[in-house]
Formats: C-alpha cells, structure tokens, sequence
C-alpha cells in the first residue's frame, strides 16, 4: 500500500558566517518561513542539514497535529545582492 506523500518548498538563505566559540568558517542557512536555521562546513553541507531540519520540524507538526505554515511561492520575488560605493571607510560594527 502506498503512502501519500506532499512536496513542500520553503525559501532557503545560505551565508558564510563563523562558529560562535571556535570562530572557524561554515555556512548557515536559513528558513525565514520556518525560523529555522542550521550550519554546515560546506553549502551543500548546509544545505543538508536544512532540509533535515525542515523535515523533522515538520514531521512533528503534524505528528502534534498543529498547523504547518504554508510553504513559500518560489516563483514571487526576487533575491538578490546589492553592491553599493561609499566615500571613506566606514566602522563595522562587531556580530
């Protein structure tokens, strides 16, 4: 017997970012939708782990019966980068 099955797409945001404590380099990724994250050495890796996370964060939503938030429509929107010039050096602040 065949088990249903329903395909979710969420918006995912992948960035370089640091390991707090160890400061070594990985990549975060990010579900606005969800407010999930999770990191990995590599993109891929990231992204991996994501996915298991989006996977069973919602595997116990409906196992608890609560609503599942509805998945993003990737075909809206635009994401992109913004390079902008600026006169001086400016002062970052510290994360």
């Amino acid at each position: 017997m065949a088990t249903e099955k329903t395909i979710f797409n969420y918006r995912v945001v992948v960035e370089p970012d640091e390991r707090i404590g160890t400061n070594e380099a990985c990549f975060t990724a990010y579900c606005p939708t969800l407010r999930i994250a999770d990191d990995g050495d590599t993109i891929d890796e990231a992204l991996a782990n994501i996915k298991e996370g989006i996977e069973c964060y919602l595997e116990a939503l409906i196992k608890e019966g609560q609503e599942v938030p509805r998945p993003d429509n990737l075909s809206e929107g635009v994401i992109s980068g913004i390079t902008v010039k600026l006169q001086g050096r400016p002062h970052f602040s510290s994360l």
